[in-house]
């Protein structure tokens, strides 16, 4: 079979493995069948959860079957791993139209046809029935809190407040593990290197019940060449339901990404051949632009398709002025073409106050039509909407169109 733990290696997704060499022996001899989990917390995925579902689809094309497992259950307790605070708790009804939208958009990146078809499972299905005495009996005793308190998960909260409802997160993921293996001979749980404990504690549990054939793997979250989280707007997430970022907004961040970055967009985001990955991040100057536009183009026609792609590169290149249309630039109506500045800068989210487009404007970070707004209680008029838009710029990057 296909060395695929290799080829995931060369492009630079796998961080950690339970059981390195048992582990590639076994993609060397067989079909595995392994899960990722995502949890409802919103009603769309984000930047982050595609990592996952690229590195399950590069194992489903080696001949593996993934297994998507909604979090219908566990979202109700909601994983504290990286968290300061609790989360907010999410009805049934809100967890449940979470889990109907994420399916659709799970659909897109893995196959369910031909014999390694992936399948979906939400753990609702069998959490919210467990008996709490039975449960702890079975699962709970086979974990100890000095160790439970040592993981990394826990270590972080402790200072900030710690609650038993969160703790039980881990032996709910662990049994995850354990009801999966049992009923679809799953002998794998792979995540983002933030999973590293949840993942541990499944495996152990499974092998302390009996079976040596379970192992975890973590591949790596993405990160900017500072270590911080990439996928991070001044909308919040970049998320992958084009209601809440548009097509537009989505392929302008790859082509923004920082020069270091760009290998590591192409190596985990697309599925272009290491020998071009290679040639495009060696780029130099200006022509590393080249590379991004080929980032961008690639990972918002995965996502959403290769005529929305198409589309927001016409627009980048004609804000860039190389022809094009803007049809799909953020646009926002208005329902008074003699707004204020300040008010079209808050409603447009360039900047979430009047106070801070104060500040932008001060610093000469505003354009209206490519005119420098220098003027805080400029009021914008007939003459701005003479093309029957007028174009809001913040800095050489952000656009955004006003309609009447």
């Amino acid at each position: 079979m296909i060395d695929i733990i290799k080829q995931l290696e060369e492009r630079g997704y796998i961080e950690q493995l339970t059981h390195e060499k048992e582990i590639k022996e076994l993609f060397q001899k067989e079909s595995v069948s392994f899960y990722i989990g995502i949890d409802p917390t919103a009603n769309s995925m984000h930047i982050g959860h595609f990592v996952a579902l690229m590195f399950a689809s590069h194992l489903q094309k080696a001949g593996h079957r993934p297994i998507i497992l909604m979090g219908g259950g566990t979202a109700t307790i909601g994983d504290p791993s990286g968290r300061t605070d609790m989360r907010q708790m999410l009805t049934r009804e809100q967890l449940d139209a979470n889990v109907a939208s994420i399916k659709k958009q799970a659909e897109r990146f893995v196959s369910f046809e031909d014999e390694n078809a992936a399948i979906i499972v939400n753990n609702a299905d069998w959490l919210l029935d467990l008996k709490y005495i039975d449960f702890m009996k079975e699962i709970g005793s086979k974990f100890t809190i000095s160790k439970m308190l040592s993981q990394e998960c826990y270590k972080t909260r402790l200072e900030t407040g710690l609650t038993f409802f969160e703790m039980g997160y881990l032996l709910l993921q662990s049994y995850d593990f354990l009801y999966l293996c049992n009923k679809y001979n799953c002998k794998l749980q792979i995540g983002g290197n933030d999973q590293w404990s949840n993942i541990i504690g499944g495996v152990e549990l499974i092998r302390k019940i009996g079976s040596e054939d379970s192992y975890g793997l973590t591949f790596k979250l993405l990160t900017t060449a500072e270590g911080k989280k990439m996928g991070k707007t001044a909308k919040g997430a970049l998320w992958l339901n084009p209601e809440k970022t548009s097509p537009y907004e989505f392929y302008q961040y790859w082509r923004n990404i920082g020069d270091t970055e760009v290998r590591k967009v192409l190596s985990l985001l697309t599925f272009l051949p290491m020998e071009e990955v290679d040639r495009l991040s060696s780029l130099k100057d200006e022509k590393i632009n080249e590379a991004k536009k080929i980032a961008a183009y690639e990972i918002t026609k995965l996502i959403h398709g290769e005529q929305e792609a198409i589309k927001a590169e016409q627009a980048a290149e004609a804000l860039f002025g190389n022809g094009g249309n803007i049809e799909n630039m953020p646009t926002t109506k208005i329902e008074d073409i003699n707004i204020s500045i300040l008010d079209a800068i808050v409603l447009t989210k360039i900047a979430p106050s009047k106070g801070q487009a104060k500040t932008l404007i001060a610093q000469g970070g505003i354009s209206l039509n490519d005119k420098k707004i220098e003027d805080i209680n400029y009021k914008l008029n007939d003459e701005d909407f003479k093309e029957g838009y007028a174009i809001l710029k913040k800095g050489k990057k952000v656009f955004h169109k006003l309609c009447p």
